[in-house]
């Protein structure tokens, strides 16, 4: 029986002030450190051990990972970095305080950008100078692949490739995962796995740093889901 351990980033700075953060690489705050060590308390409490890791290319991620892996002691475990783990892209939103966008562009208009599945936010031009396109961390990859604004569809279809090229092959071997990544990203994921319809995964929340555990039988089917 495998286990996939989905841990959302400590709480960022950007979380901190509000903002749309997506692919800007925003730090961990003093309480997200906080939230990510205690993650990995949890997990060692509970005693769940690791074969592979997973993270974004983001740093709030990826020092989540590191520091819930270091308080499992577990901070061995082979790691992969990939940009198909990043937040969603929030396009023209990113940078802007979340009340702000709602006091120009209306309440409801802000929660369907950012709740609803299929709605696009308004998009960043490529040549923008906070375009991912001038971000070194992704100049390997075809420049259509860089969004200039994501969905949630838009970001499942990213994440797919991930988990069935690597991921659910490694659960299959049983072999156990964490994922350390964000909110949106993980949303996709656990949509896919427990079958969420389009119109409830809107409810679904990951509240940051607690770590969701699901064990899966032979299948991938899903035997139980906890938070630890």
């Amino acid at each position: 029986m495998a286990k996939l351990v989905l841990i959302r980033h400590g709480q960022s700075e950007w979380n901190l002030s509000n903002q749309f953060t997506g692919w800007v690489d925003v730090d961990l705050s003093e309480e997200g450190v906080k939230q990510a060590q205690n993650a990995g308390r949890e997990i060692k409490k509970a005693g769940i051990e690791f074969d592979f890791a997973y993270t974004s290319v983001l740093k709030r991620a990826i020092k989540t990972l590191h520091y819930a892996l270091e308080e499992s002691d577990q901070i061995w475990v082979s790691e992969t970095k990939t940009w198909r783990l990043n937040e969603r892209h929030y396009g023209a939103l990113q940078g802007q305080n979340k009340q702000e966008a709602a006091d120009q562009f209306g309440a409801d208009q802000v929660h369907i950008w950012r709740r609803s599945y299929d709605v696009l936010p308004p998009l960043l031009d490529a040549n923008d100078e906070g375009s991912a396109a001038n971000d070194r961390r992704y100049a390997n990859l075809d420049p259509k692949l860089i969004p200039g604004g994501e969905n949630l569809k838009v970001t499942l279809d990213r994440v797919m490739p991930l988990w069935e090229d690597e991921i659910a092959p490694k659960l299959l071997d049983g072999k156990n995962i964490i994922i350390a990544a964000h909110g949106n990203s993980l949303r996709a994921l656990s949509k896919y796995i427990e079958e969420i319809s389009d119109e409830d995964i809107i409810d679904l929340e990951m509240a940051t740093g607690q770590p969701v555990v699901y064990d899966f039988d032979k299948k991938l089917n899903v035997l139980s889901k906890s938070k630890l």
